[in-house]
């Protein structure tokens, strides 16, 4: 049995994944550690597995690399598979634009030692923007799996718990076992398909069921990983949709946890209502914003498509 699992999502992955590898490549600390590379190819259509064969052929450690292919395209049923076929309880997730830093496993290592009690734990993301956000972009940062904090802390306890914050799926360390044991195999989200952004939020709903569950969910200030993120995330048409998807997907979030038809029709009235007054209270303030600034249109979609899902659910009829 390994120590750690290091799992690389790869759609399309060829612009960054030797960049990942060598990062990979080159962590310190590891002396005395037994792990491997898993890269799960989630449908690519470029070269991606020539790139993995490329560095099976000179890859010249005792780190296992090794490759799988998912063909259900979707990141939760990438990170399922990976979960199968890793041979570590730890495993560290990366998506196929993030670099770690070269104490990424050491600290994720440490880290599970001194916290057996952390089901889950993300660390600091970095962006390196490949063309200047738009103006007021911290406001909509962190649905840009971006988290820079000083402090480690537990979103599951204290106000963490209060506010529901959880940590973004890039850069995530899980335990196997844990996963296995109460996040189910068919998730309401799968997250991306293609282009299309309709189902994403599967990582939260994810670690949702872990928290549920009764495991501590951390933010581990001694992680690092950089996040490339494309000019073409800034357009306009791809945040539209963006938003768009985080919005429709907080209903299935909402849902997953009340097991009774007639409370969760309750909850979903009462959802619905507050979505609505956040949405009116927003457009009355910020009209003129939402009309000239592309954040302030961007928090507009996603409380507009939050209510608009409430609402569906509500008349029968999901749009997702």
């Amino acid at each position: 049995m390994l120590d750690f699992c290091v799992a690389i999502r790869a759609y399309n992955a060829e612009r960054y994944l030797p960049e990942i590898l060598d990062a990979l490549f080159s962590q310190k600390n590891l002396e005395d550690t037994q792990w491997e590379v898993l890269i799960v190819d989630n449908c690519s259509t470029d070269r991606t597995a020539e790139i993995v064969r490329e560095y099976e052929a000179k890859w010249l450690t005792n780190v296992p690399l090794r490759y799988c292919f998912e063909p259900r395209q979707g990141s939760s049923y990438a990170r399922r598979r990976a979960i199968e076929e890793a041979n570590a309880p730890l495993i560290g997730f990366l998506d196929d634009d993030n670099i770690p830093s070269q104490n990424w496993i050491s600290s994720a290592l440490h880290f599970a030692s001194t916290h057996p009690n952390a089901g889950a734990f993300g660390g600091q993301i970095h962006p390196e923007f490949e063309a200047s956000p738009p103006e007021n972009f911290g406001r909509i940062a962190v649905f840009f799996a971006i988290v820079e904090r000083k402090k480690t802390v537990c979103f599951t306890t204290g106000k963490y718990d209060k506010l529901n914050m959880l940590p973004p799926g890039a850069g995530i360390i899980i335990r196997r076992q844990i996963w296995l044991d109460n996040v189910p195999r068919e998730l309401s989200l799968n997250g991306p398909v293609g282009k299309s952004l309709a189902r994403k939020g599967e990582d939260i709903e994810a670690l949702t069921h872990i928290k549920q569950a009764g495991w501590e969910v951390w933010f581990n200030a001694d992680m690092h990983i950089c996040h490339k993120i494309p000019q073409a995330r800034f357009e306009k048409d791809y945040l539209m949709r963006f938003f768009k998807g985080i919005g429709l997907s907080k209903v299935h979030i909402r849902r997953g946890f009340t097991s009774s038809h007639l409370k969760w029709y309750i909850k979903l009235i009462l959802y619905a209502l507050n979505d609505f007054r956040k949405t009116f209270i927003y457009l009355i303030r910020h009209n003129f914003k939402i009309q000239r600034d592309l954040v302030y249109a961007c928090e507009f979609q996603l409380l507009w498509y939050t209510f608009l899902s409430s609402l569906n659910w509500l008349l029968g009829s999901p749009i997702v």
